[in-house]
């Protein structure tokens, strides 16, 4: 179940532990949301390092939360060290969006990506 948004520096960070599956994803994809409300740049770190399972279920919420940062001229970053997690993204072709980081302060001072 992630926890509540919080901020970090000048980014917003939401974290996620437990199984990410279609039955479980909704929190994620809420707290997502959440992290993103207001008007102007938003940086969000997912610190998925202590999910111990995931599917493609966890892709359309980081998408999406992808997209909307990307518009507003932020981006999103992903915390993991899991090589199933990586799998995921691989499968669903948006590694290159969301490479793993080793943690926040990693991917806080991370060069952006260069996936579309």
């Amino acid at each position: 179940m992630p926890r509540a948004p919080e901020l970090f520096d000048e980014c917003r960070m939401v974290h996620a532990r437990g199984e990410l599956d279609p039955t479980t994803v909704a929190p994620l994809a809420h707290a997502l949301e959440e992290a993103r409300t207001g008007h102007g740049r938003v940086f969000l770190i997912v610190d998925l390092r202590e999910v111990t399972f995931a599917d493609g279920s966890i892709l359309e919420p980081l998408c999406a939360a992808w997209d909307d940062c990307r518009a507003r001229q932020g981006w999103v970053r992903v915390v993991h060290s899991s090589t199933a997690i990586e799998l995921v993204l691989l499968g669903g072709d948006v590694l290159g969006r969301f490479p793993a980081h080793a943690s926040a302060q990693d991917a806080w001072t991370a060069a952006a990506p260069e996936a579309p």
